[in-house]
């Protein structure tokens, strides 16, 4: 049996590693539980007792040997990997899949730039808010349905405070702390409890624009607006139709002539040509008072959008899940150059 480890023992000193293939397959035939070393292993038992010790230590100076064979192979070739071809310490390592702007924080920052040209400032305010900033200061009459909690997220231990369901209620932080006149665009996460549908969400995106000053009139805002079509859509051609808002006084939603050019217009446009993009109005002379503006000296103007409705058709997104379910297939589709 000694002459079998004596055997083993020259078989493994003889054997090159010159490549971790080498290497990978030593351990496979020598070190694995099928190996040779183990087969040895399990020979012990017919070993005769006189015999066994000096049997024992053979094969266990055996096993160190093949272990210290495969591991210095290993260390050597992971030097190597380490140093590259040229053993250049100086070298990048492996690249790293770059990120890519979620397309809500590329669309809100397009428009932002587009309403920072034309001199207005953006404004931030907090998500959780009380009845005065989310409602009351922005002419909500008490019974009216957005107050109810069908439509709101209040806070269980207090109903007079919310999580904001638009991001006027910024607007009002503006008009308190800043005299006219005032110029200001408000993007953020707004919530609503609108579980209508499995692709409904509760947490959407807007962006809000507000402008007071003397002699504001309904053509500054046409007049702004059309600006913004222009350098978002490349559309020129815009209408106005009468609707509602607590806040503002008179009140429009926002078409942009898309047009019906091809299958996708059509799809988008449900065959009119027409893509709704906003609401918009002259801001309420009850809301001016409320927050502090005399309105016979000072008007303005009020708008808003949701950037999801906006990012989905710039970029023909089906389902407005896919902006927050975080699948880097979909993710990694907005990534922009070096």
């Amino acid at each position: 049996m000694l002459e079998n480890v004596q055997n083993l023992q020259n078989q493994i000193e003889s054997t090159t590693l010159a490549t971790k293939e080498d290497a990978d397959k030593f351990k496979l035939t020598h070190l694995s539980k099928k190996g040779s070393i183990q087969e040895l292993f399990k020979a012990f038992r017919e070993v005769p007792p006189a015999e066994k010790k000096a049997f024992g230590a053979a094969l266990n100076a055996l096993k160190q040997l093949a272990e210290q064979r495969y591991t210095e192979a290993s260390q050597s070739f992971e030097s190597e990997s380490v140093l590259g071809e040229n053993g250049d310490l100086t070298r990048s390592g492996n690249p790293h899949d770059l990120g890519s702007i979620h397309p809500i924080n590329a669309i809100k920052d397009e428009i932002l730039d587009i309403f920072k040209r034309i001199g207005f400032n953006v404004s931030t305010g907090p998500e959780v808010e009380d009845d005065w900033h989310n409602f009351t200061a922005l002419n909500f009459p008490e019974e009216h349905p957005a107050r109810d909690m069908q439509d709101t997220f209040f806070v269980q231990r207090n109903p007079d405070w919310a999580l904001r369901t638009h991001t006027s209620s910024v607007q009002v932080r503006a008009m308190e702390n800043v005299a006219p006149p005032i110029r200001t665009i408000s993007p953020g996460r707004v919530f609503r409890n609108e579980a209508i549908s499995s692709r409904s969400h509760c947490v959407f995106h807007q962006i809000e624009g507000l402008y007071i000053d003397k002699d504001v009139s309904f053509a500054d805002l046409k007049q702004v607006l059309m600006y913004f079509a222009q350098e978002f859509f490349g559309k020129a051609k815009i209408r106005m139709r009468p609707s509602y808002f607590p806040f503002t006084e008179p009140s429009a939603e926002v078409d942009v002539y898309w047009g019906l050019e091809n299958e996708i217009d059509h799809k988008i446009t449900k065959g009119t040509g027409w893509l709704e993009v906003m609401g918009c109005g002259m801001v309420d002379p009850n809301v001016l008072k409320a927050n502090g503006i005399d309105p016979d000296i000072y008007t303005g103007y009020a708008f808003g959008m949701g950037i999801e409705r906006i990012a989905m058709n710039r970029y023909q997104i089906p389902d407005i899940r896919l902006f927050t379910e975080n699948d880097k297939r979909f993710l990694s589709q907005f990534k922009t150059g070096l």
